[in-house]
């Protein structure tokens, strides 16, 4: 395209570079596990909040922070993504995100019970951050390799993001304890640990990684922000000659929708609906950051013999069959007791439901970055990769602002079904996606 800063073939880049590039999922793991899935989110709304016994205000806030947040990367994201497709500051553009993120995560310290506008202030900021960032991290997978090796690369990316998480947790689970307000001093560190730990383990992305593209020689009159708003809209035109990439955004909808809930609220559901103690939530924790990393690895590399398409279906069937187990464990403790003799604690029941969600996470994820990455066309990739995060975070602001009504009129037991719609509305819609005639429209431009 007229004007878009001029990008390398794709080649397969060197190990470095791609060791540099998944770092970032290494790094950035330590947030959406430790603030928004495990500690933080629990903390918000059982002590910050406190509002129990069934916790519903706390929950509502809690989704409500998350929404605005995406929100915010459904407005800014596309035209980041077009600008810095012109400018060729990619790397530029993650660095103020990382920082962002780094800083806002260290503040949540100075939440302490009763300042819930705070506490919703900073995950706003903290989150916004973190999920721009995601996008941008994204937009370099494309010049890594070759389309044959992408659900390789992606796959190992989310499976280091899983090991990271695992890492950034050991001195939660060691050192900081439990999530309750006897304990707030020493767990109200996981904010500035969370910061800390991306801080670190972010380094050698911007170390290593290099920028995907040189300048465009051409300069808007009207500046890039004009450019990258004129871009979006002509993308949005023209979206027909990449129908399949389009029709891939709608079924990303549904599918990120129900699994931001999932991230945002599974431990939150254990802690209200299941009823765990500190040890099941524990083993919980370790049982999905390996079988998640394990289904990234595991679906990448099935996603490059029978195609990335295919291998997304399997994994929305496999969500489907996740939330259909998350809420009947109660009916399964109940049924076990009734007519096998079985007395199982529903928190043991629900360690087995945490590895098919595990698996599910880790890989329904890696292969919508790289059916994006197919479909992309290489000047433009960051731009697409907006439009992907776009995407992805409409679907979080629709999903989290529906459980948070349908949890506060049926409780969150109930509401959580709403997901099992979703993926199956997602599965339905990626049906009618063509892989080869995606790939093809990306080789065209």
């Amino acid at each position: 395209m007229p004007g878009a800063a001029v990008m390398a073939p794709r080649t397969r880049a060197p190990k470095r570079e791609i060791l540099g590039w998944a770092m970032f999922d290494f790094a950035n793991q330590a947030y959406t596990l430790l603030i928004i899935t495990v500690v933080f989110g629990d903390l918000f709304t059982r002590v910050i909040v406190g509002d129990g016994p069934d916790y519903r205000l706390g929950n509502f806030l809690w989704g409500l922070a998350l929404s605005i947040s995406y929100l915010m990367v459904v407005v800014s994201a596309p035209i980041v993504g077009a600008v810095v497709d012109h400018t060729a500051r990619r790397k530029q553009f993650l660095f103020g995100t990382y920082l962002l993120c780094v800083v806002t995560t260290a503040m949540l310290w100075l939440v302490a019970p009763g300042l819930i506008l705070l506490g919703v202030v900073l995950i706003v900021f903290s989150n916004f951050a973190y999920a721009l960032g995601e996008a941008l991290i994204a937009s370099f997978l494309p010049s890594l390799g070759p389309p044959e090796d992408l659900g390789k690369i992606s796959g190992f990316g989310w499976s280091l993001g899983y090991v990271g998480g695992m890492v950034s947790a050991i001195f939660v689970l060691l050192v900081l304890g439990d999530v309750s307000a006897e304990n707030f001093e020493r767990i109200r560190w996981v904010g500035p640990w969370a910061a800390f730990f991306f801080f670190v383990a972010a380094i050698p992305t911007f170390l290593w990684v290099r920028e995907p593209g040189v300048a465009a020689s051409w300069r808007p009159a009207g500046g890039y922000l004009r450019a990258g708003i004129a871009q979006v809209r002509s993308t949005l035109t023209h979206m027909e000659a990449h129908r399949d990439l389009a029709v891939l955004m709608v079924s990303v909808f549904f599918a990120m929708s129900g699994i931001n809930i999932i991230i945002a609220y599974s431990f939150i559901y254990g802690s209200q609906v299941i009823g765990w103690d500190e040890q099941v939530r524990t083993l919980m924790f370790v049982i999905v950051q390996i079988t998640a990393a394990a289904g990234a690895v595991g679906f990448g590399l099935l996603q490059d013999r029978i195609g990335a398409v295919r291998t997304y279906r399997i994994t929305l069937v496999l969500w489907m069959t996740a939330i259909a187990l998350i809420w009947g464990t109660p009916l399964i403790v109940d049924g076990l007791a009734r007519f096998a003799g079985i007395h199982w604690q529903a928190q043991y029941v629900f360690l087995v439901v945490g590895t098919v969600a595990g698996m599910s996470l880790g890989s329904c994820q890696s292969a919508t970055r790289t059916l994006v990455g197919l479909f992309s066309p290489l000047a433009r990739t960051a731009e697409f990769f907006g439009f992907w995060g776009l995407s992805m975070r409409l679907a979080s602001v629709f999903g989290l602002l529906a459980i948070g009504v349908l949890q506060a009129l049926f409780g969150l037991h109930m509401a959580i079904l709403f997901c099992l719609l979703l993926f199956a509305v997602a599965w339905h819609v990626a049906a009618r996606i063509d892989e080869a005639r995606g790939r093809e429209a990306a080789e065209a431009g």
